[in-house]
């Protein structure tokens, strides 16, 4: 099948019930020379996106030999849609990611997470260390556990660019957004320039009940596919069981020693500061980082050849690559 990226018709799709009790829809790629030594990546989106936010890259991954799955997260698109927010915790959604690995016969996979699909990456690297070759985080670094718990409105006083997510994480946000769907998804998707700077507290919500002349979404499938936002807005309200869960387990700060990393950021994305991205070294010990210069948040829309090339260049030196590369097929 011909992968266009144009037309979420052209891939191949999923939907399963896993042995969590959640189903999940997720797109399916395998290449022609498919055997079960083949690579695979499994693609994490974030928010507010679906698995169509791969749409450039899975193609592209899947001709150099690698298998790609490509789940709509809890919440999103064709997967179910739990309304308690601690359903959306990372250890559930780690949980559903080993089991989405079982039901697709992969042991160990390359995971890849964008944004909130980032975060979930890293911590799926934590739940369960024994299912990952090699993570790749793009936007958001790496976020360690941490020993004292910390509420969202004290986590924004220390860093006052995640204010936004004051507003995502209220009660009130949900109604609001959805009747001011498109609005929001053109906020989201476009730069904002300085003076509608969303990132500080209280700001969101006066952009979106002002923005003009921003531009278009893709309605393709966002605007069908997400008229309920309470499973998306749901990530921003678990701050307290995720703490709780990882205190109870007493997960580890640091990533698997042995673990190939790769953090790649835009230089002009606002929610990810350089100096987060390199004092993540300290706790990730094969870490590799990528700038993007003059790049945003939506590395794989702004950057899409370069964030292809720079995945297939990484798993080749770090020696995850598919049987034909060594001339085998």
């Amino acid at each position: 099948m011909s992968m266009n990226p144009g037309d979420p018709n052209s891939f191949n799709h999923r939907t399963e019930r896993l042995s969590t009790g959640r189903t999940y829809h997720f797109v399916d790629q395998r290449p022609a020379h498919y055997t079960a030594e083949t690579p695979t990546l499994l693609c994490l989106h974030g928010f507010p996106d679906l698995w169509y936010g791969w749409r450039h890259q899975i193609g592209p991954w899947v001709r150099r030999g690698y298998r790609v799955i490509a789940p709509d997260m809890l919440g999103y698109g064709g997967t179910d849609k739990p309304t308690a927010p601690e359903e959306y915790s990372m250890k559930r959604l780690s949980d559903d990611m080993a089991a989405l690995l079982d039901i697709v016969g992969v042991r160990k996979a390359v995971v890849i997470g964008h944004d909130w699909g980032s975060y979930t990456a890293g911590r799926f690297a934590l739940w369960h260390p024994d299912r990952l070759r090699a993570l790749a985080m793009l936007s958001v670094p790496y976020n360690p556990p941490i020993p004292v718990y910390l509420s969202l409105p004290e986590i924004v006083k220390r860093l006052p660019n995640l204010g936004y997510q004051l507003y995502l994480a209220s009660d009130a946000s949900t109604k609001e957004v959805e009747a001011n769907l498109d609005r929001f998804l053109r906020l989201m998707y476009s730069l904002v320039t300085p003076d509608k700077n969303m990132l500080l507290e209280g700001k969101l919500r006066q952009v979106l009940f002002h923005a003009e002349g921003q531009a278009p979404a893709k309605k393709l499938l966002l605007n069908e596919k997400m008229s309920n936002m309470n499973g998306p807005l749901s990530y921003y309200r678990t701050t307290k069981a995720r703490f709780d869960e990882e205190k109870a387990a007493r997960l580890a700060p640091s990533l698997p020693a042995s673990l190939p990393v790769l953090h790649i950021y835009g230089s002009r994305d606002k929610t990810t500061a350089a100096s987060a991205a390199e004092a993540s070294r300290q706790l990730i010990p094969r870490l590799e980082l990528v700038e993007l210069d003059g790049v945003g948040h939506w590395v794989m829309l702004q950057a899409k050849e370069e964030i292809t090339e720079a995945v297939g260049g990484w798993l080749e030196r770090v020696g995850v690559v598919p049987a034909k590369a060594h001339g085998k097929l």
